[in-house]
């Protein structure tokens, strides 16, 4: 594997390819920003296919044209967009129209060319080609429990209810994980066929009943590569971690510092320790949109899987009034491992000592809605 490090770098207006080649060093002077490739159109995720290095997947939404996917096998030298997008069904009992393509993962690493995709409003569908061909997963979008499940008509999340958080049990490519937004956690053991809801322990303190089996809204789900059994979730009541064979989350953000509280929107973590995970707080009280808690932006870590945080800010502004969406932090595969995260107002930052100092990657993109890192390719 070579040394260099490559960043996709989603925003409202194209996907830019950020690049280091020669290590990472201490600096943020040293990356390379791409043109934007599909100027103008919303990048909601771009991500690299872990299967195949040369492989980008982008989930783009262009315009009047609609919600759609490209995807490249040279990473990026040249496009092409999917035969047949990801869509409901032409009929659809409910009417459904699908309104972006929100989210992608890749399938098992034994399915080559499998890929999911989740949709607003909440569909999942998938892809045996590598991203070419879509069709509904219809023992998701036909369930007899949608309804009750899913929000549609959408209504009150701002960018609309959407299915996110695709996580394929890396021993088992028929069980999955799903989040809706607003709905729960859910998941299949069937490659599914068939889904149950995953939400005991988890607040939902925006219903009625705050203690319900489903409703509520997780904004990130992340299983841990090396220990499948350990999920953890960054929910709009909180930050959770569930071990199964057990049912019910335990709210490890209680273990937050109290003025700075444990919402957010995205929760990544370290590829080799389960651990160690990594928040990005945001302001929980009725500052919409969102932003960081006294305008002190920091991302915090865990290294005892919950039980205790540590904030991480040097090398941040003192005073910042930053948004972090759900896709938009991410960490390498590095030893020490880099973290990154995007904003709302088009600054990427880097750490390449996980998450100890801090260093701006860029400025003055668009607004950012997703990062992943790429894996390098050589010798």
């Amino acid at each position: 594997m070579s040394d260099t490090i490559t960043i996709l770098v989603g925003t409202r207006k194209g996907l830019f390819v950020v690049e280091r080649d020669a290590g990472r060093g201490d600096g943020g002077t040293d990356w390379t920003v791409s043109e934007p490739h599909f100027l103008g159109h919303i990048i909601q995720h771009a991500i690299a296919d872990p299967r195949d290095p040369n492989r980008f997947v982008v989930a783009a939404g262009t315009g009047h044209l609609g919600p759609t996917v490209f995807r490249t096998g040279d990473r990026g030298q040249t496009w092409r967009e999917a035969t047949a997008p990801p869509a409901f069904h032409a009929g659809d009992r409910l009417e459904r129209s699908l309104d972006k393509v929100f989210w992608l993962s890749p399938g098992h690493p034994d399915d080559a060319g499998v890929l999911y995709a989740g949709g607003v409003p909440q569909g999942l569908f998938r892809s045996e080609d590598h991203g070419d061909t879509w069709a509904p997963l219809d023992g998701w979008c036909d369930h007899p429990m949608w309804e009750t499940w899913a929000e549609f008509p959408q209504q009150g999340t701002p960018d609309g209810a959407m299915l996110h958080s695709i996580n394929v049990d890396p021993r088992d490519g028929a069980h999955l994980y799903v989040g809706l937004s607003s709905g729960g956690v859910f998941e299949s053991t069937d490659a599914g066929s068939d889904w149950r809801p995953l939400n005991r322990g988890v607040k939902a303190a925006f219903l009625p009943e705050p203690e319900v089996e489903f409703g509520h809204d997780p904004h990130c789900v992340r299983m841990h590569p090396l220990m499948p059994d350990r999920l953890y979730q960054q929910n709009h009541c909180g930050m959770y971690r569930l071990d199964r064979p057990g049912e019910r989350w335990e709210r490890i953000g209680n273990n937050m510092p109290h003025d700075v509280g444990d919402i957010g929107f995205p929760i990544e973590l370290h590829p080799r320790d389960p651990d160690v995970a990594w928040v990005f707080p945001m302001d929980g009280t009725d500052v919409w949109p969102r932003t960081s808690p006294d305008g002190r932006p920091a991302a915090y870590v865990t290294r005892d899987a919950g039980t205790t945080w540590k904030r991480q800010d040097v090398g941040l502004p003192e005073r910042g009034w930053l948004t972090v969406k759900r896709q938009a932090m991410t960490t390498d595969e590095a030893d020490p491992v880099g973290v990154y995260f995007g904003t709302t107002s088009g600054e990427l930052w880097a750490s390449a000592d996980g998450g100890e100092h801090w260093n701006p990657v860029a400025a003055h993109l668009p607004e950012i809605y997703s990062v992943e890192v790429a894996a390098g390719v050589g010798g």
